[in-house]
């Protein structure tokens, strides 16, 4: 490592961090860190993003990790404010990303037993973190920063917290750093398990591919196999980029309301292997796949049992090279691809918008995907449009979405910003509901003040649209959701971005396109059809069926 003894633990902790790919800090700036926001200040190979929220900090530096696969930095000062890092930090140990959080506790001689100390920081991550630690000596920070940085990217992927007083920062330190252990040689276990996979293949008649969030670090190993060995490929909920859309392998999203048709080649599947996946309740269909009589093989690291009936083979390893040795081993075969195929692309067309009072939400998907490169980031949240882009965009690029699998809502915005900051010459979207914008929107302004040209695409249904179908269904009648109309446009253009208002489908192409051409962040506000709140349902007929009428 290239760090000098006698520099201060700060930055000797940049110049770890530098070493180990990491080039962003978020937070919201704190006098509990003076020393280490100096330090990251003067690093020509370190960016710090002050953000103006916390929880936006937090996605940020989640979406970060989740698109470069190396940890971002999350500072969170002490005090109750810690706790806004919670959700994002949660949604990182959800999703299986890599990420480093450095908090801020009290100095080390302060030790007035009586002091209200508030929460204890470190405990209140520990249920969702990969690894937690606080530094007990200043000596210690940089060694536990390295061990951090080696465990958020060791086996099941997550976060990992180091709490840290805050007058260690700015003490020498003269320690030498040990060199990592390598990683153990498993070259002869992965042989073995490509050989038993391979004849778990030749007994096979209809495998099947599900492919999660550790599977976009191997996905041109995964197209490989698909074509060689003859899979039908779905992708996890909200993982579409995992495997082309428009492959002629791919079989579907495993998202909410697919349909039956579309789940022929799960039905019909004797082996299905789970690549890089959790098997959540949404990816398995309320757990209805794989069934007892279907045989699992799950491939990854860090494999957290599943309890299931049925046989289950586990295999811990990196992804890619146990592709490699599949594809090099299994006797190749050709199958004809599943009538699931032919489903999504059905699916998958938008429909005929024209009886919409507004703009049809799915006329947005069709516009913006129409216009912008095929490698274009699409950021989202849970609100009821991700629906419509989960299931008309199609995703043919790696790394091209990001987005929660849990409900969180308030992600697209921050994470729109990161994804600019982390790979500026990519086109970023954000698609984003009224709801959901409101709650972390204002990172606009952060997106203004750091130059990263995001696009935010609001649809103004003036709903929490999610809430206000469950409402129709259970009685109704809608409450509490309702939300006054806001312009948007204007709204941008009060923290610098540029601002246009959309309310006819014809508007939409040509506004796309004059957003790609700005080179300040831009924030596209289409007032849509209320009535349709996600893709097979209007909120009408809702109303009509709980009534009884035709």
């Amino acid at each position: 490592m290239t760090y000098q003894r006698g520099w201060t633990v700060a930055r000797t902790a940049v110049r770890i961090l530098v070493d180990a790919g990491v080039r962003r800090a978020y937070t919201v700036p704190s006098d509990s860190f003076l020393e280490l926001l100096d330090a990251i200040q003067f690093e020509p190979s370190m960016t710090l993003v002050t953000a103006r929220h916390e929880s936006a900090a937090a996605f940020m530096a989640e979406a970060e990790g989740k698109l470069r696969d190396v940890p971002a930095i999350l500072l969170g000062a002490p005090g109750p404010s810690v706790m806004n890092l919670a959700i994002g930090v949660q949604t990182a140990h959800q999703d299986e990303t890599p990420m480093i959080v450095l908090l801020a506790d009290r100095p080390s001689n302060d030790l007035v037993p009586d002091m209200e100390e508030g929460p204890d920081q470190l405990g209140l991550f520990r249920p969702f973190s990969k690894w937690t630690a606080r530094a007990e000596t200043a000596a210690e920070v940089p060694e536990l920063l390295v061990e951090a940085l080696q465990e958020v990217r060791r086996g099941r992927r997550g976060p990992a917290v180091l709490s840290v007083p805050t007058d260690f920062w700015v003490a020498p330190f003269d320690a030498v750093l040990s060199k990592p252990a390598p990683p153990p040689d498993r070259s002869g276990q992965l042989i073995r398990s490509a050989d038993e996979v391979a004849a778990l293949l030749a007994d096979s008649r209809y495998p099947v591919v599900i492919a999660g969030s550790r599977a976009r670090s191997a996905r041109a190993e995964l197209i490989t196999a698909a074509d060689q060995l003859g899979f039908a490929v779905y992708n996890a909920f909200r993982r579409q980029d995992a495997f082309p859309e428009n492959h002629a392998r791919y079989a579907g999203h495993l998202g909410i309301g697919v349909p039956a048709r579309q789940l022929d080649a799960l039905d019909r599947a004797d082996l299905v292997l789970a690549v890089g996946t959790r098997l959540d309740e949404i990816t398995t269909q309320n757990f209805r796949y794989p069934s007892a009589g279907q045989t699992l093989v799950m491939i990854g690291t860090g494999l957290v049992p599943s309890r299931r009936r049925g046989l289950t083979f586990r295999i811990d390893c990196e992804i890619g090279p146990f592709l490699r040795e599949l594809c090099a081993v299994a006797e190749p075969r050709t199958r004809r691809s599943s009538a699931a195929n032919a489903s999504t692309h059905t699916y998958m067309t938008p429909p005929d918008t024209r009886e919409s009072v507004l703009v049809h939400p799915a006329e947005v998907v069709r516009a913006v995907r129409k216009v912008v490169p095929e490698d274009t980031v699409v950021t989202m949240d849970s609100s009821s449009f991700a629906g419509f882009v989960h299931r008309y965009w199609c995703f043919t690029e790696p790394r091209t979405q990001l987005g929660p699998a849990d409900r969180v809502a308030g992600y697209a915005v921050p994470a729109a910003v990161a994804a600019k900051l982390a790979q500026p010459k990519r086109t970023v979207v954000a698609m984003v509901g009224d709801g959901s914008v409101m709650m972390t929107g204002q990172e606009l302004e952060t997106a203004v003040r750091y130059r990263a040209p995001i696009i935010v695409v609001v649809i103004q249904n003036g709903l929490y649209g999610d809430i206000a179908v469950h409402q129709a269904r259970t009685h109704g009648r809608l409450s509490g959701v309702a939300l006054n109309p806001v312009d948007f446009a204007s709204w941008a253009r009060s923290f610098g971005a540029v601002g246009y208002t959309v309310e006819s489908p014809e508007q939409l192409e040509p506004t796309v396109g004059r957003a790609l051409r700005h080179q300040r962040p831009s924030v596209i506000d289409v007032r849509t059809d209320p009535d349709v709140i996600n893709p097979d349902v209007r909120l009408s007929a809702l109303f009509r069926a709980e009534h009884g009428a035709d």
